[in-house]
């Protein structure tokens, strides 16, 4: 299970006549469980102290196979390839270059290489599900994978996640980051899924569902979903509170 993914013991505690109530309270419990390690920094701090505070990537440090989550291994990942592009803009609809966008996931099964996630699926041994990238210079992104598998949340009602890729965008230094999800479009799932439902406004909902185009996918290979993320402004993608 992703870090971001509520515990499957807490969740259990949800009302189970409540499905918004639950919704809101797993919401609350996706935070980290322990407080953030503070780095001491002095009145006049040495030159090197920035690499200590501020992101330690870099083009150099963003392989050539990092995108694509279904060649990091010997083997091929079981499941549906796709790709997953779009564009990285601020409100004006102006690129965002050199943008770090991470990407994880559950497997084809639904499970996660985490050892938080108990799920009974399989895991993968080919498919760790986790993917970065750099925007070029129109702000665009790309990855390889194959399609997550659904997962269930246990309790009494037995809350299902829809499929979703978590999503990580950094700005110039940790504190200017945003985390959001990208859902696929007609998922049977997604009306309860039960983080989508925390989002009250109808048209950031819609945002966080893709659109499936051939375009984006490699022919014989894999499917194409374009999905754009617009970093500020009224028609900004949904984020993360609290990331």
């Amino acid at each position: 299970m992703a870090l971001s993914e509520p515990a499957q013991e807490r969740i259990r505690r949800t009302d189970p006549d409540d499905t918004l109530s639950a919704a809101a309270r797993a919401a609350a419990l996706r935070p980290p469980l322990r407080p953030a390690v503070r780095v001491p920094v002095p009145l006049r701090p040495p030159p090197d102290t920035v690499e200590l505070t501020g992101p330690v990537f870099g083009a150099a440090d963003v392989g050539p196979l990092d995108h694509d989550l279904t060649r990091q291994h010997r083997g091929e990942p079981i499941g549906e390839r796709i790709t997953v592009g779009g564009r990285v803009t601020d409100r004006r609809g102006r690129p965002v270059r050199g943008q770090l966008v991470e990407v994880w996931q559950a497997n084809a099964a639904g499970r996660y290489a985490h050892p938080l996630d108990r799920h009974p699926a399989p895991l993968d041994p080919n498919f760790t599900g986790a993917g970065r990238c750099l925007t070029d210079d129109d702000g665009r992104y790309r990855f390889v994978t194959v399609r997550p598998g659904a997962y269930p949340l246990g309790g009494p009602q037995e809350h299902w996640r829809a499929s979703h890729l978590h999503f990580s965008l950094f700005g110039t230094a940790f504190t200017q980051r945003l985390v959001t999800q990208m859902y696929f479009p007609g998922d049977p799932l997604l009306p309860a899924d039960i983080i989508r439902r925390t989002v009250r406004d109808a048209a950031a909902r819609s945002r966080l569902v893709c659109a499936f185009d051939p375009a984006v996918g490699e022919p014989g290979r894999s499917l194409g979903y374009r999905w754009d993320i617009v970093l500020d402004g009224p028609s900004a993608t949904w984020a993360e509170e609290g990331r």
